[in-house]
C-alpha cells in the first residue's frame, strides 16, 4: 500500500541521528513538563517553540510532538504519587491511581498506566497513518465555503460538546476572534483596533497570547493555592511490569472502548480531559463489580489513560490534513506550521512528503521511546516534585519571559505575556474555558479570509453554504451541534414538568 511506503520513507527521515536525538530530548523535557502540575503540553510547548525557530522544521516538530507524548506520560505521575493530576487528563486517573499507591501498589499503578497511554496512542498514531492521506486527498476539493463550513463546526462543536457553559465558551471565542481582528486587514489594508500603538499593527501574536494564558496564568493560580508535594515514592522492576502486563489483557474490551471514545474526541474538538471522563465513567458503569472503582480498581486507570493518549494524539488527524486542530496542544503547534512557513490542510500531504511522513514515523517511534524513559525514570521525576514550589515557580517564569521575549526579541511581547497572564488567571478563577479563546485567536483569521472569499464568489449570498451536498451538511451539522445545548435544556424542563405532574 501507498502509505506503507510512505510510512517507510518517513522512518527514514526519523531515524537520523539528530531527529533521534531531538526526540529524546522532547521525550525527557516533556515528562518534565507533565509531572510539574502549572505546566502541561501546550505550556511547555508554547514555551519551547520560540527556541526551535532555527531548527529544521522537520526535526522541530518532531521534538516539540515528543514533549508532547511525553508530557502525557508524565501527568499519571503525580495523580498516582502525589494525587496531584500534573495535567487535567490525569484527574480522572487520580480516582483509583493514588489508591493503589496507598496501598503499596504504586508501581502497579504507574505500569499500567504507562501501558495503556502506550496502547492508547499508538492505535491513535495507526488511525493518522491510514485515514490521513485519505482526508486529505478528500479535502483537496474544498473551496473557501467549504473550509467555512469546516472551521464554522469546529467553533460549534466547542459550544455543543464543552462540558462548560455555553455561554461561557461563545464569550471566551467572542474574545478570541476580537483579538485575531486586531491589526492590518489582509484584505482592505485598513488598521483595526490598534487605538494607535504601533506594536499592535502586526496584531497580537498567538505564541505570546498561549505563554501568558496556560504558563503565567496557571503558575499564578497555583501559587494563590499554596500547592506542596507530599506523596508516596516507587520504583518500578521488571518483575512488576512483567506481573502487571500479564493481567493487563483481562481488560481487553476496556481498551478497546477507551481508544475509540479517545480517537473520536480527539477528531473532534472534544478533547483529552472529557474523553478521559467520559471512558472512566463507561468502565465504571460496563464493570461486573462497579463498587470497586474509586478504591484501587486498576480498570480505573486503565480506561483514563488510553483515552487520553488516544484524544491527545488523535487531535493532530484534523490539524494536518485540514488545519483545524482538535485539541489546545493542536492550535499551539499549527501557529508553529504557520511560523515555519508551513500550510497545514491537504497540499501539505502533497508538497512537504518528508515533513508529514517524517512527523508520523516519530509519532511511533516517540511512544516507543516514552514508554521506556517513563518506566526506567520514575523515582527521578518523583524526587523533582520534592523541591518547593517557591522555588520552581520563579523558573518557569523566567522560561517564559525568554520565550516571549525571543519571538520578535521585543520588551513589548513580555510585558504583553504578563497581561495575557493575568487573563487567564482571571479565566481560570472565573471558571470561563481558555481553550475556545486560543482557537478562535489562532483561527479568526483564516475563518475570517475563507468567509470573505466565499462572499465575494456568491456575491454576497450565504445560499453557497447550502450551494452543494457537501458544504451543506458541514454547515447542516455546524448548527446542529450549536444548538445542541438547547435540547439538553428542553429534556429538563420536560422533565421537571413531568416529575411536578407526577408529585400533584
Amino acid at each position: 500500500m501507498e502509505e506503507i511506503g510512505n510510512l517507510m520513507h518517513g522512518f527514514s527521515v526519523a531515524l537520523t541521528l539528530p531527529n533521534l536525538m531531538y526526540m529524546l530530548i522532547g521525550i525527557t523535557l516533556g515528562v518534565l513538563i507533565g509531572v510539574l502540575p502549572g505546566l502541561g503540553g501546550a505550556n511547555g510547548i508554547a514555551i519551547l517553540l520560540p527556541l526551535t525557530f532555527s531548527m529544521n522544521p522537520t526535526s522541530a516538530i518532531i521534538m516539540l510532538s515528543c514533549i508532547y507524548w511525553g508530557a502525557l506520560f508524565g501527568g499519571a505521575i503525580t495523580s498516582i504519587l502525589f494525587n496531584i493530576p500534573g495535567e487535567p487528563w490525569s484527574v480522572a486517573t487520580t480516582f483509583d491511581g493514588y489508591p493503589m499507591a496507598q496501598q503499596g501498589r504504586a508501581a502497579q499503578a504507574l505500569t499500567a498506566a504507562f501501558t495503556s497511554s502506550f496502547v492508547g496512542a499508538l492505535f491513535a498514531v495507526i488511525l493518522i497513518t491510514f485515514l490521513a492521506p485519505l482526508l486529505a486527498k478528500f479535502a483537496l476539493k474544498f473551496g473557501p465555503a467549504e473550509f467555512f463550513a469546516v472551521q464554522l463546526l469546529t467553533f460549534c462543536s466547542f459550544v455543543g460538546m464543552s462540558k462548560e457553559p455555553p455561554a461561557k465558551v461563545i464569550a471566551a471565542m467572542m474574545l478570541g476572534f476580537a483579538l485575531a481582528a486586531v491589526g492590518l486587514d489582509g484584505v482592505t489594508g485598513q488598521l483595526r483596533m490598534t487605538f494607535g500603538v504601533t506594536e499592535l499593527l502586526k496584531g497580537f501574536d498567538f505564541l505570546i497570547a498561549v505563554i501568558g494564558l496556560f504558563g503565567i496564568g496557571e503558575i499564578l493560580l497555583t501559587m494563590e493555592e499554596g500547592l506542596a508535594f507530599k506523596g508516596k515514592s516507587a520504583k518500578i522492576n521488571p518483575k512488576v511490569v512483567l506481573q502487571t502486563w500479564a493481567e493487563l489483557p483481562r481488560y481487553w474490551m476496556t481498551f478497546l472502548r477507551s481508544t475509540v471514545v479517545g480517537c473520536w474526541m480527539g477528531i473532534t474538538p472534544g478533547g483529552a480531559t472529557p474523553a478521559s471522563f467520559m471512558s472512566y465513567g463507561i468502565a465504571r458503569r460496563s464493570s461486573k463489580d462497579p463498587q470497586s472503582f474509586g478504591k484501587g480498581q486498576i480498570e480505573g486507570v486503565v480506561a483514563p489513560e488510553t483515552a487520553a493518549h488516544a484524544a491527545g494524539t488523535s487531535a493532530l488527524l484534523p490539524m494536518l490534513t485540514l488545519g483545524i486542530p482538535g485539541s489546545p496542544t493542536a492550535a499551539v503547534l499549527l501557529g508553529g506550521l504557520l511560523i515555519w512557513g508551513l500550510q497545514p490542510g491537504p497540499m501539505l500531504f502533497v508538497e512537504q512528503k518528508d515533513f508529514v511522513w517524517g512527523l508520523i514515523a516519530s509519532m511511533y517511534l516517540g511512544n516507543i521511546v516514552g514508554l521506556l524513559v517513563v518506566l526506567t525514570t520514575v523515582p527521578f521525576w518523583a524526587s523533582i516534585l520534592r523541591i518547593p514550589f517557591s522555588v520552581i515557580a520563579p523558573v518557569i517564569i523566567v522560561i517564559c519571559a525568554i520565550g516571549a521575549y525571543t519571538v520578535h526579541s521585543s520588551m513589548f511581547d513580555v510585558w504583553l505575556m504578563l497581561v495575557f497572564g493575568v487573563v487567564g488567571y482571571l479565566f481560570k478563577k472565573l471558571k470561563y474555558p481558555l481553550a475556545p479563546m486560543v482557537l478562535a485567536l489562532v483561527l479568526g483569521d483564516m475563518a475570517e479570509s475563507s468567509f470573505r472569499q466565499a462572499m465575494l464568489l456568491s456575491q454576497g449570498s450565504l445560499a453557497i453554504f447550502w450551494s452543494n451536498p457537501l458544504v451543506g451538511s458541514i454547515a447542516g451539522l455546524a448548527i446542529v451541534m450549536l444548538l445542541w445545548p438547547l435540547w439538553g435544556v428542553a429534556q429538563g424542563y420536560f422533565r421537571a414538568r413531568e416529575n411536578k405532574g407526577i408529585a400533584a
